[in-house]
This record gives C-alpha cells, structure tokens and sequence, in this order.
C-alpha cells in the first residue's frame, strides 16, 4: 500500500471514529417564509426560523411586474425565532396597488446587518 493510500486510509478511521464518539448536533430549524394573502394595503406572511439566523425583521415590497422599483414597502420587527412557525401581518406604505391589478410582491426574513436570510417572490392579481 503506497504513502497517499495509507493517509487516506487513516482520514477515513479518523472521522468515522468521531463520528461515533461526537454526539449529534442538534436539529436546526429550516428558515422559511411563504407569502399567504396580499391585499392593497398589507400583506401576511407565514414564516419560520431558527435563532441562529439572526433574523430581526421581515420586509416586504409590492409593485408593478415591469417597473424599476416597488411601488409600496413595508417592514414588521416583531419577528419570533425559535424554529417553530409564525404568521406575521405587514402594513404596506406608498402607493397601493389597486384591485385587479397583477404585481410582483417579495417578501424576505433579513437579519441584523440587512442580509437576506430567506425569501419568496411571487405574482399575484389583487381581487
């Protein structure tokens, strides 16, 4: 057996030997958000996720499919991490869509230096 077959060999028993020594980690909680009903004026979201992720708000924008910028914006800090899920209601501010009207919404969990944890972006036509 050559030099690089033996090291390899050895990295092989290594880790499965912690493997079997080091207990498991614990599961960490999926970060999901899901975008339930949009209405002129708000939005709610179903969300979940973990403290690890150091989410601390939920933002929302809303507009026209072809436009350069959201028309409406709206941010909730009332966010609970703990890996179970929540629903959260986010008031829009700017110019609301009106009824009929098809728009792109995006909605994201970020985290305490403006980073995107998670997402979801859909179309949808106010009824």
């Amino acid at each position: 057996m050559n030099k690089l077959s033996s090291a390899r060999l050895a990295a092989v028993g290594v880790a499965m030997a912690l493997a079997v020594a080091l207990p498991a980690a614990p599961a960490s909680a999926e970060n999901s958000i899901e975008i339930t009903t949009v209405g002129p004026a708000e939005l709610t979201v179903d969300y979940a996720c973990d403290a690890s992720a150091g989410v601390v708000e939920i933002k929302a924008m809303v507009g026209d499919l072809n436009a350069d910028s959201p028309s409406a914006t709206g941010t909730q800090t009332d966010v609970t991490c703990e890996g179970s899920r929540h629903s959260a209601t986010i008031a829009l501010d700017g110019e609301q869509p009106s009824a009929g009207q098809t728009v792109q919404v995006r909605v994201a969990l970020v985290d305490g230096d403006g980073n995107v944890v998670t997402g979801q972006a859909r179309m949808v036509t106010l009824g």
